[in-house]
């Protein structure tokens, strides 16, 4: 005989815990398709570090975000954006490199 269960579970992003819905910023605009070239408006979808950034953190849209990437990437074949950020330093810490372990001499 199964157990009735007197309490039922919360889920997380219930009332209390919401989050804010951010909007897209392309359909507020009312702008249709995304143009490679108006590199000031892709900036603001690339990380510092050249990545492209995803839509749970632009809040744009499914069929946006998928534009601005398209866009980016052709940006970048064109030499619009940069592939990569300049003058980042590597992480001097942590992991080495493959080949090299550190405890054996050659």
């Amino acid at each position: 005989m199964p157990r009735e269960r007197t309490q039922q579970r919360k889920r997380p992003g219930g009332p209390a815990g919401q989050v804010k819905r951010r909007n897209c910023f392309f359909c507020k605009d009312k702008v249709t398709d995304i143009d490679y070239k108006n590199v000031n408006a892709l900036r603001r979808y690339v990380s510092e570090k050249g990545k492209i950034r995803s839509r749970r953190i632009t809040g744009a849209c499914r069929r946006h975000q998928v534009q601005v990437a398209t866009a980016v990437k052709r940006a970048r074949e064109m030499a619009l954006l940069p592939y990569v950020a300049e003058g980042v330093e590597e992480r001097t810490g942590g992991r080495r490199d493959r080949g090299d372990r550190g405890d054996r001499e050659r």
